[in-house]
């Protein structure tokens, strides 16, 4: 359980524009950026564990086509071991979405000029886990329907969840609430939320051009802009303190 300080803190809040609330996430993610190099670092190392244990191997697919010449047949999800590795990256992927809240706790704290501490970045399975887990599942199906629509829908329909990590944290809500209040909010100011989250994401994969280490620096970048979004229209949380 976790109870809010009253007294108010110190911290910026963006205004309601793209320009504005891109740049309050550089200087939010400019102090916690080391932190979720460790988050990434360890969802990478966890994600080469399960695919070296499962084994995936398109390899000899591959060489049978170039010998049959037929290429048609040719899919990547009927690779070997590659629907197992599917199923356990989702899970890990939803094991893995408290720490995401962790970095958003940890902006806060570093926007209203309180210590961080390298436990923060675990206050998702400490505060709300199972409607962070709920959530990232809701999340992550709608985002997998939108994908399967040729890839281009997700881009419109992203904007709708940003707010979703942080309602739960700050607010404490459950999965469902947390959606529906996202949604309202965004569907109302769609235009700012469209622009905000296709520049983040470009933002935050822009690592890509540096391979490996690129994207572990970047991608975190997008919960930095969930914050500053959820500022700029909700105001600027209490600091969250939690019962010892």
């Amino acid at each position: 359980m976790s109870e809010f300080n009253e007294f108010d803190q110190q911290g910026s809040v963006p205004e309601r524009n793209t320009g504005s609330i891109i740049s309050h996430a550089f200087e939010m993610y400019k102090g916690v950026f080391l932190y979720a190099i460790v988050a990434m670092i360890i969802y990478s190392i966890l994600g080469a564990i399960i695919q070296s244990l499962v084994g995936v191997d398109s390899s000899a697919m591959i060489e049978e086509m170039k010998e049959t010449g037929n290429y048609n047949s040719f899919s990547a999800f009927s690779a070997p071991g590659m629907p197992l590795y599917l199923t356990l990256s989702g899970v890990l992927g939803l094991l893995l979405s408290p720490l995401y809240v962790g970095l958003i706790y940890m902006i806060n704290k570093y926007n209203t000029k309180n210590p961080i501490e390298f436990s923060d970045l675990f206050i998702g399975y400490k505060q709300n886990f199972a409607n962070i887990l709920i959530y990232a599942l809701l999340a992550g199906v709608i985002s997998t329907i939108a994908l399967s629509l040729c890839v281009f829908p997700i881009i419109f329909v992203y904007p709708f969840l940003m707010l979703g990590y942080p309602i739960l944290l700050f607010e404490n809500a459950s999965a469902t609430e947390a959606l529906g209040k996202s949604y309202n909010i965004v569907k109302d100011n769609y235009g700012i939320f469209l622009g905000v989250t296709f520049v983040g994401f470009l933002l935050s994969m822009a690592g890509i051009v540096l391979c490996i280490i690129g994207i572990i620096l970047t991608a975190p970048f997008i919960f930095a802009v969930m914050y500053s979004l959820y500022c700029a229209y909700l105001g600027k949380p209490r600091q969250i303190i939690l019962n010892k």
